[in-house]
């Protein structure tokens, strides 16, 4: 069964099962319809009979003077039983009288135009001489369906001796011909209702899938090479809009990773290249005879020195971010922060270039990190507190308790960046615009790499940066 399912569309497969249930629920409900109204008119009929035949065997009782048990055997004849009869006999129902052995002894049929009745039922008529009140049933007279129901007959009501049953039928073709006016009606109408329903509803289900199909499209497209592409949605807030929108999401992600992994390629190419063409044209140099001048070969020699010792740089800080991809390389111990924090200060001087530290001490705490790597993340920043701001102005450092973390920071009164560079400031080889800077300019790699072991300690790191209003680096850290 499944693999038939699975050669028919996702909207053929819905509008099938919307069919079934649609075809189903209609039939049931047309169904339960006509068997109430059926049962309806039997009630009806039934009661309307029984209210009428009520007062004429009451009345029958008194005249023929059948009040009394003792009486009943005197009075209780075939010309008594045959004018009950032909009191209850009219154009829609006909009446027999039994006694009890089961014999009719008075039919009320008097004329051609008068129903005829059924023969007694044996199983019915004993379930009324033994008391029962309530009995109706259907039987057939000459193919037709009629409607039959017994009275036990009694003295008075509520006596426990029945003498007698009397038997009352009626026909039924009324009632049918009425039923089968309104079940054709509601075949008719059954009808329309489910071509109409299956009709709105496979396209329905085809408007509400139209945008998978998008979605498809758009997939296909992407899968091309094409990520400037997005599935398009409109006011949808269900199941298909949420993932029209988790699909973009997902787009723009990938889109922006290999944006930056193009990005990353080029800059590394091209940071490699630098000191690669340099080495090359000293190189050159050289094997044109310029090894014969001692002062241009040691000149060219520390030249080719500088830019190998940046290549290995570059490779060490390349591999450090490969390494802090696995977590297994961090190697957490218990640090008390505030004793971390003087050590560092302490060794930070050297790297400060005659600027201040200003520590801004936060609560005495204890918290597990590498060691090395928190050491470096300073370093790191400190550095690039010291490149990028002016000489004089000092640096600050302080930390503060936040739900489960430690959040550090380090402040520097340059600058600043605008938010394009903010943007784009933890890519690999990215460097801003800042053109007022101390020392030599680093290959990028620093804040990337500052990134990574921060991240690779289960913690986050931030910037908040105005133009003209300095730079600070957050950081946090799980205790």
């Amino acid at each position: 069964m499944n693999k038939i399912l699975e050669k028919f569309s996702l909207r053929a497969r819905l509008g099938l099962l919307y069919a079934v249930l649609l075809i189903s629920s209609v039939v049931l409900v047309s169904y339960y319809s006509y068997w109430n109204i059926w049962q309806l008119f039997i009630n009806s009929k039934t009661s309307h009979l029984r209210a009428r035949a009520k007062p004429i065997i009451d009345h029958w009782l008194v005249d023929q003077g059948l009040t009394n048990p003792d009486s009943v055997q005197m009075n209780f004849t075939h010309q008594s039983a045959l004018v009950l009869s032909r009191d209850l006999t009219s154009r829609d129902a006909v009446a027999i009288v039994l006694n009890r052995q089961g014999e009719v002894i008075a039919n009320g049929r008097r004329l051609p135009e008068e129903p005829v009745a059924p023969a007694p039922d044996t199983r019915y008529f004993r379930k009324a001489l033994s008391g029962m009140n309530e009995i109706t049933y259907w039987s057939e007279v000459n193919g037709k369906p009629v409607l039959v129901f017994l009275i036990p007959l009694r003295p008075q009501p509520g006596s426990r001796h029945i003498f007698g049953v009397i038997q009352v039928s009626t026909s039924l073709a009324d009632i049918n011909e009425i039923l089968f006016r309104h079940g054709s009606m509601q075949i008719t109408a059954v009808a329309i209702i489910l071509m109409l329903g299956i009709a709105f509803g496979y396209w329905l289900i085809g408007l509400s899938l139209k945008d998978l199909q998008n979605l498809s499209a758009t997939c296909r497209e992407i899968a091309k090479g094409d990520f400037a592409k997005r599935t398009k949605v409109k006011n949808r807030k269900d199941e298909i809009g949420k993932l029209a929108e988790s699909f973009n999401l997902m787009i723009d992600k990938l889109e922006n990773m290999f944006n930056s992994q193009k990005r990353f390629v080029a800059n590394a190419a091209h940071e490699l290249l630098t000191p690669l063409t340099g080495l090359r044209g000293s190189l050159e140099v050289l094997l044109r005879g310029a090894q014969d001048d001692p002062e241009a070969t040691n000149r060219l020699s520390k030249g080719m020195y500088k830019e190998v010792k940046r290549l290995i740089r570059v490779c060490d800080q390349l591999l450090g971010l490969s390494r802090l991809e696995n977590s297994s390389n961090v190697g957490k111990r218990r640090i008390v922060l505030n004793e971390f924090i003087k050590d560092f200060e302490q060794r930070g001087k050297l790297l400060a270039q005659g600027r201040q530290i200003v520590i801004q001490e936060g609560p005495l705490l204890t918290l597990m990190a590498d060691p090395d790597l928190l050491e470096q993340i300073l370093f790191n920043l400190l550095s690039n507190a010291v490149r990028y701001s002016p000489a004089g102005t000092p640096v600050i450092l302080g930390w503060k308790l936040i739900a489960d973390y430690v959040e550090i920071w380090i402040s520097d009164r340059g600058k600043g960046m605008d938010n394009k560079t903010l943007a784009h400031v933890f890519e690999p080889f990215y460097r801003g615009k800042n053109e007022n800077v101390t020392g030599e300019k680093g290959a990028g790699l620093g804040l990337a790499l500052t990134k990574s072991m921060v991240e690779a300690q289960g913690g986050t790191i931030r910037i908040e940066s105005t133009p003209g209003n300095g730079t600070t680096v957050f950081f946090t850290l799980p205790l």
